[in-house]
């Protein structure tokens, strides 16, 4: 299928590895030019090479933090007018309800619901303007169910749904979309690093704590990063102007319900 965004500039935050990168590099197959972000020059280095090697879309690195003010300006001065947003950032640490004091919830959400909240509000009207726009957020699975450990996340990110629910709905008839995909399990260093939590903590190997939550899943196994770019490029396309504040599950089935 031809997604008709041949040309056009995208930002995607938090894309040097994982899911980032696989948005980033989804949208530079499809022709989109692209602004890929981390917090590391070396590994953000890589993946811009990476991305050249097989498309010939341009490709800007900006090396920051998006979670800060300064890191987001310096993406924003690198593309004031981006037609395609994919705002994404490193999730906070998994733990029980009685480790979290204040400060954590307002890091938490200041990297997962604020830093979004801040990107959309800052590209928002030249989208409006120019009548098109595509704004996809990562978030996670856990705004559909909540995961008991991942209590920050959950917070913070069901914040960012309520505001993206009734805000894709006021500019809905300019031509802007925004939506939220929510990945479950997918094979990344974040995924590595709740295996390993998991593993330390039931003394089994990373193996094993792998494979029992592969057993969780439907589809026995973990999502692939190709797989979510490939959904991300979709939702960045010009056919899904019809798709509006909607919350997708790239999940391989394991939340279980009906709607």
């Amino acid at each position: 299928m031809e997604l008709g965004i041949g040309g056009k500039w995208a930002i995607v935050c938090a894309s040097s590895k994982g899911l980032g990168f696989g948005c980033a590099k989804a949208l530079a197959l499809e022709g989109v030019n692209v602004v890929i972000n981390s917090r590391s020059s070396e590994s953000l280095a890589a993946a811009a090479d990476s991305i050249r090697s097989i498309s010939s879309s341009k490709v800007i690195s900006v090396v920051g933090d998006v979670t800060t003010e300064e890191g987001r300006d310096r993406l924003l001065r690198e593309c004031d007018s981006p037609d395609i947003l994919v705002t994404n950032a490193g999730g906070p640490p998994p733990g029980l309800w009685s480790d979290w004091n204040r400060d954590d919830f307002i890091k938490a959400i200041d990297a997962n619901m604020l830093t979004p909240i801040s990107l959309i509000q800052s590209v928002l009207p030249k989208m409006i303007d120019q009548g098109w726009g595509r704004i996809v957020n990562i978030t996670s699975q856990s705004v559909k169910a909540p995961i008991a450990v991942l209590g920050l996340s959950n917070s913070a990110r069901a914040g960012l749904t309520g505001f993206v629910a009734g805000t894709s709905r006021q500019v809905a008839g300019t031509g802007v979309t925004i939506n939220n995909l929510l990945p479950g399990i997918h094979a990344t260093d974040r995924a590595v690093a709740l295996d390993t939590g998991v593993a330390d903590t039931q003394n089994i190997s990373l193996e094993e704590a792998k494979s029992r939550r592969c057993k969780e899943i439907p589809v026995g196994r973990y999502g692939t990063v190709d797989e979510f770019g490939a959904a991300c490029a979709f939702l960045c396309s010009q056919h899904s102007g019809f798709i509006i504040g909607q919350n997708i599950l790239l999940d391989g089935g394991g939340v279980n319900a009906t709607l």
